[in-house]
C-alpha cells in the first residue's frame, strides 16, 4: 500500500502509522445483532435502493442519512475525523474530493478486502480516480460524467454542417454557425465552471496533479492544459465562440432561441436540457467530442461521485461488501438508474440497465450506445488535495481572460493557476517538487 499520498499538514505521521489507523479498524460484525452501517449521501431516493439491500441481507443493515452534496458534507466528516468520532461507516465522495479525503487520513483502504476484483468493470481513467495511481483502493466509483458534444441537428442540417470529429472542424464549424447568423454560437466558454474546464484539459492529456514518492508535483501549466486553453483563448479573441458564463439566463434563453447550437458537456446533459429548454425536445443529439488526435479517442469526465468507506468504521469489510454491491451488481445499478437517475460508473452495468434513449433524446435510439463508447475513453486525471484552491483559481483568472478576449490572458490564466495551487501546497505543509 503506498501511503505517500497522505503526506501534507494534516497527515504528517509515519506511513507505518498511517497504515495502522487507515486499516486496523474491527472489520466483522459484533455477537449482537447485525452489523449496522450509516451511509452519508446525497443521491436523490438512494434508500430506496439500499432496501433492497437490507431485505436481502438480514446481517448487514445499512441506514442512509442524507447530506449536502459536494463541499458541506466532505467539510462534516472531516470535522469528525479530526475530533476521533461522528463519522460514518460510509460516504458519497466526488472524485476530485478523495485526494483532500485520504490527505485527511479519512479513508481507508479496500484493497485488503478484495476491491481489486472489481477493477474490470470500470475505464482506466474512472479507476484511477479512486487508486490515485497507487495500489490502495480508496472507494468503489459509482457514477460518472464522461463528456460528449450535444448539438442542434436542425440547425446543423438547416446549414448544412457536419457534425466536428477533430478540434479543427469544431473551430471551421463555429465559425460557420457565426458567419449564418451572429447571434448564433457553436457554444460557449464559460469561466464559472472549474469542473468543466478540467474534463477538456483531461481528454487532452493533462493531469493537474502527480504524486511521486513523498512528493506531489502540480502540472497545471503543462502543454495539454496549455493547449486547450490557447485554443479557447484564440475564438474568443475571433469572435467565433461566445464568452457568456453557462447556466445564466441569457445562456438558457439561448438553448431556447436557437442562438446556442452546440454545448459541451457530460452525459447529464439531457436531464438539464429538458429542464431548461423542454420546448426543443427532439431537436437535439449527441456525439462524441471532438478529437485532438483522431486515432487515439478520449474525453474528459465533469462529475461523479463514488462510495468510500472511512477509517473511524468498526465494520470497514462489510461496508466495503455493501459498497461493491451498490455500485456492480446487476439489480442494484438498475435501481440507481430508475431512482437515482445516475449513469453508472460499470460499464457493463450501465449497458444492460440503459436500454432506451432519455426522453428529451427520443429521437436518437442509439444515444446510451454513443454514451458507452465514449465513456470507455476516459482519460486518467490526478487529482490533488487542494482542488477546491485550483478551482477557485480558475474562476478568479479565466473571469478576467473571458473578459480580456486576448488568448495570451488565456494562457496567463494557467500559469497564475498553476503559481496560486503550488503556493498553497507547499503553505499547507506539502512537499512539492
Amino acid at each position: 500500500m503506498r501511503t505517500s499520498i497522505r503526506v501534507g499538514a494534516v497527515a504528517m505521521a509515519t506511513a507505518a502509522t498511517l497504515l495502522m489507523s487507515g486499516c486496523s479498524a474491527n472489520t466483522g460484525g459484533g455477537d449482537d445483532g447485525p452489523v449496522e452501517l450509516n451511509y452519508w449521501a446525497w443521491a436523490p431516493n438512494l434508500e430506496q435502493v439500499v432496501d433492497i439491500w437490507n431485505e436481502d441481507n438480514p446481517d448487514i443493515q445499512v441506514t442512509v442519512q442524507k447530506q449536502d452534496g459536494g463541499d458541506p458534507a466532505i467539510t462534516k466528516l472531516l470535522t469528525a475525523i479530526k475530533a476521533g468520532s461522528g463519522a460514518p461507516d460510509l460516504i458519497q465522495a466526488e472524485y476530485q474530493k478523495i485526494p483532500t479525503l485520504v490527505s485527511s487520513d479519512a479513508l481507508a483502504d479496500l484493497s485488503e478486502y478484495g476491491a481489486g476484483d472489481i477493477e474490470d468493470s470500470f475505464a482506466d481513467g474512472v479507476w484511477d480516480s479512486v487508486t490515485l495511481g497507487s495500489d490502495a483502493i480508496y472507494a468503489i466509483p459509482q457514477d460518472s460524467g464522461p463528456m460528449m458534444f450535444f448539438y442542434r441537428a436542425d440547425i446543423f442540417e438547416q446549414l448544412g454542417l457536419s457534425v466536428p470529429t477533430t478540434w479543427d472542424e469544431y473551430a471551421d464549424v463555429a465559425r460557420a454557425v457565426h458567419a449564418a447568423d451572429p447571434a448564433k454560437y457553436l457554444g460557449t466558454f464559460s469561466s464559472n465552471d472549474a469542473g468543466w474546464f478540467t474534463g477538456m484539459a483531461q481528454q487532452a492529456g493533462a493531469s493537474w496533479w502527480g504524486i511521486d514518492g513523498e512528493s506531489w508535483s502540480v502540472d497545471i501549466d503543462k502543454t495539454p492544459t496549455e493547449t486547450v486553453a490557447g485554443y479557447w483563448g484564440g475564438l474568443v479573441e475571433e469572435g467565433a465562440i461566445d464568452n457568456k458564463p453557462m447556466y445564466t439566463p441569457e445562456w438558457n434563453a439561448g438553448l431556447n432561441n436557437g442562438n446556442q447550437v452546440g454545448w459541451l458537456s457530460a452525459v447529464w446533459a439531457p436531464g438539464v436540457l429538458g429542464g431548461n429548454a423542454a420546448d426543443t425536445a427532439g431537436l437535439w443529439k449527441a456525439a462524441p467530442m471532438p478529437q485532438w488526435d483522431a486515432d487515439a479517442p478520449a474525453t474528459g469526465n465533469w462529475g461523479g461521485s463514488s462510495t468510500a468507506v472511512t477509517t473511524q468504521s468498526k465494520h470497514q469489510e462489510a461496508a466495503t461488501k455493501f459498497a461493491t454491491w451498490l455500485n456492480t451488481d446487476a439489480e442494484a445499478v438498475e435501481a440507481l438508474v430508475k431512482t437515482s437517475g445516475i449513469y453508472p460508473a460499470d460499464a457493463a452495468q450501465a449497458k444492460a440497465a440503459l436500454t432506451s434513449p432519455p426522453e428529451f433524446f427520443s429521437n436518437q435510439p442509439d444515444f446510451y450506445d454513443v454514451a458507452a463508447d465514449v465513456a470507455a475513453t476516459v482519460s486518467p486525471f490526478t487529482y490533488g488535495p487542494n482542488v477546491n484552491v485550483a478551482y477557485s483559481a480558475y474562476n478568479d483568472e479565466f473571469a478576467k481572460a473571458a473578459d480580456a478576449k486576448t488568448q495570451s490572458a488565456f494562457l496567463d490564466a494557467v500559469a497564475a493557476m498553476q503559481k496560486i495551487t503550488t503556493e498553497d501546497m507547499k503553505k499547507s505543509g506539502f512537499t512539492v517538487k
